[in-house]
């Protein structure tokens, strides 16, 4: 079969080889020549007399100035002659009479023309030809059993990643995700009328004046620049700029009321982090050579970390800009790895829908695919079950949270671990958000589950210690098993022009001041200060969660463990109303989704506003009860169409627009 095949693409290649070498360097020639060139003329002449005639597969190929015909036999014409056709009649099906005498070209431009014709009436021939050898070819029997056996294949293949894709998500939504994605088309295509983009257009308009509202209406007052001053200011004006800006109108973290955001260590220690900050001002850990100090504290930070987090001897890590790049980095170790030690091409990652966005992040970077598993609706712990369904040959790595931002859930980091080494592939514990929380459970006295290095099977883990390590944001370690995963981190490039370039993440220059002061925080705190703080703020989360629990129209997302707790209404209350009744009281908390709630990364400010939160919880609580406009509020509005819009491309339309807006000046 496959001969045949390769015979009938040789006979293809065979005669379609007229329009090589000959004819192409005549029409060289003739495209530069000019009837100022006699010499060329006559050479052209010779050219063309030999070459107007061409032999294909034993057809003689006739080209004149006004006529054109391709024959099976040309009586009294032989290869080379150039003739101008009089009267072409036709005898039968395979035989012609030709009639007419030789015909020269007498000058350049009907040399151009005679061959330009000729080549394009060759190309045109070429291209039948091809095409009714391609029909018989493709019409032998063997061929159409390779068109059969193919067809079933990729029949087989698309069967196969929708049987996956309902054994890992369940029917409902896999149900759910096809009805989303036919949507999603049908309103990609209704958006592109006139009408609807313009009502679409209108909304959005709107919707951005009123973020731009939200965002400018706090900065009134506010000296803008936008061009270097003609004259720099000086020190004291510098200072009295800050301050003001200082000054604008913003939420009230100092008096505990806002969710995470800032993980504040008390004044003292930021005063420490600020000296560091002055000290180091200018380091750059990229020049280990001009900032020795600098390099000693990264190393030592690192170590500290991995000590925490029961690392084995062969441990190791490297520091980071924060927790989305301690992931970003991990997921593209965990690429190149496997694709060096498995051949992976097509790599897929494997993470419960409530883990990190940065994973989401890491897939578009990297080119890796997501698949997406989901929670148990009680525990809100990932399935493990359907993580062990989706993990395919091309899975590179499979993550767990400790805790997730959702909801402050652990997933089940053993059974996960039990996955990835029987499938030989990366395990990711994501403890960015549990950090200096996680490692003091047990020594404090609360509830833990196994979720660091003593877990077989866990590769990675990426802890922030900007958050409740109270360091400087900018700060986060990502930590290895062993320094043969660490490298596949590394960027590598010894042929620049440059010199030799390394550098361990996605950065080349660092700030050494951030460096200097994670270090200071991690000194300054200690295992004692970090145990207090522990217990302090799991404490403040708890009495919040009692609070919760205490009103019967609120419940608690899952069973928190960590620093955060989420918790949703039940009907007839929109618990995003609820939260928007307490925005109006000051408190500065974060709503979630699918399903929806509020959720709180309680920190140390917490510590001695958690009483007055649960009674104002339980106001907003009566008066949505009894308001017949509840779900009017912005949060409401915003989630509510979050939940109805099936296109959801205006959201990201609306986000991006959002972002646009933090660089007006």
């Amino acid at each position: 079969m496959f001969t045949t095949f390769f015979k009938g693409l040789t006979s293809v290649a065979n005669r379609a080889s007229f329009v090589k070498q000959p004819i192409q360097n005549i029409y060289r020639h003739v495209q530069t020549a000019t009837a100022d060139t006699p010499s060329a003329l006559e050479k052209l002449r010779s050219q063309l007399r030999y070459y107007a005639v061409v032999d294909i597969a034993g057809r003689p190929f006739l080209v004149t100035k006004n006529d054109k015909v391709i024959v099976n036999r040309l009586n009294d014409v032989k290869v080379g002659d150039v003739l101008k056709l009089d009267k072409v009649r036709e005898i039968g099906s395979k035989d012609y009479t030709l009639k007419g005498t030789p015909y020269v070209p007498e000058n350049v431009f009907d040399i151009k023309a005679t061959v330009i014709e000729h080549t394009k009436t060759s190309k045109q021939t070429a291209l039948l030809q091809f095409t009714q050898i391609s029909s018989d070819i493709l019409d032998n029997r063997y061929i159409q059993h390779l068109k059969n056996i193919v067809f079933i294949l990729v029949l087989l293949n698309y069967w196969g990643k929708l049987y996956n894709k309902v054994l890992v998500a369940g029917p409902v939504r896999a149900y759910q995700d096809l009805k989303s994605y036919i949507l999603k088309i049908i309103f990609k295509q209704l958006r592109r009328l006139p009408s609807v983009k313009a009502k679409i257009d209108q909304e959005l308009s709107r919707t951005v004046a009123q973020m731009e509202h939200s965002i400018m209406s706090k900065e009134v007052g506010c000296e803008i620049h936008l061009k270097l001053p003609s004259k720099g200011l000086t020190e004291e004006e510098v200072m009295n700029s800050l301050q003001k800006l200082s000054s604008l109108k913003r939420a009230d973290w100092e008096g505990g009321k806002v969710s995470g955001s800032i993980y504040h260590g008390g004044e003292d220690l930021t005063r420490i982090l600020s000296e560091a900050y002055r000290i180091f001002a200018v380091a750059n850990p990229l020049h280990p050579e001009i900032f020795p100090g600098i390099r000693r504290m990264e190393a030592e930070s690192v170590a500290m970390v991995l000590a925490l987090y029961n690392a084995p001897a062969t441990g190791c890590g490297t520091m980071t800009s924060g927790g989305t790049e301690s992931i970003l980095m991990a997921c593209k170790t965990y690429r190149d790895m496997y694709k060096d030690l498995k051949g992976i091409r097509y790599p897929e990652m494997v993470v419960p829908v409530t883990i990190h966005a940065a994973f989401m992040k890491a897939t578009s970077y990297f080119n890796i695919k997501l698949v997406t598993v989901p929670v148990d609706p009680v525990t809100l712990k990932v399935d493990i079950k359907k993580v062990s369904r989706a993990i395919t040959k091309n899975t590179v790595m499979i993550a767990g949270s400790a805790v997730n931002f959702p909801h402050g859930i652990a997933d089940d980091i053993v059974e996960l671990g039990k996955l990835a080494k029987k499938h030989n592939i990366g395990l990711h514990v994501d403890c960015c958000l549990g950090s200096f929380i996680m490692p003091f459970l047990e020594k404090a006295g609360f509830p833990t589950t196994p979720f660091d290095f003593r877990v077989e099977g866990v590769t990675s883990i990426s802890c922030d210690t900007h958050k409740y390590g109270f360091a400087a944001k900018g700060s986060s370690i990502i930590m290895y098993r062993d320094a043969k995963i660490r490298k596949y981190q590394y960027f590598l490039y010894s042929q620049w022009t440059g010199g030799i370039y390394a550098s361990p993440s996605i950065a080349g220059s660092r700030p050494g001041a951030l460096i200097a002061g994670c270090w200071a925080a991690l000194m300054r705190m200690g295992e004692d200060g970090y145990l207090d703080t522990c217990k302090q703020i799991i404490g403040a989360r708890r009495a919040i969660q009692k609070g919760v629990e205490s009103i019967p129209q609120l419940h608690v997302k899952g069973n928190p463990i960590g620093p955060v707790i989420a918790f949703g209404a039940n009907e007839p209350l929109n618990i995003y109303d609820i939260g928007d009744k307490l925005s109006e009281r000051g408190w500065n908390i974060s709503a979630v989704q699918n399903p929806a709630a509020l959720h709180i990364s309680v920190t140390l400010p917490w510590v001695n506003s958690a009483d007055q939160f649960v009674k104002d919880l339980e106001e907003c609580v009566k008066e949505a009860l009894k308001d017949p406009s509840a779900g009017s509020g912005a949060t409401a509005a915003i989630y509510g169409a979050s939940a109805s819009v099936p296109d959801k491309t205006i959201l990201d339309d609306a986000a991006a627009s959002f972002i646009d807006l933090l660089y007006k000046a």
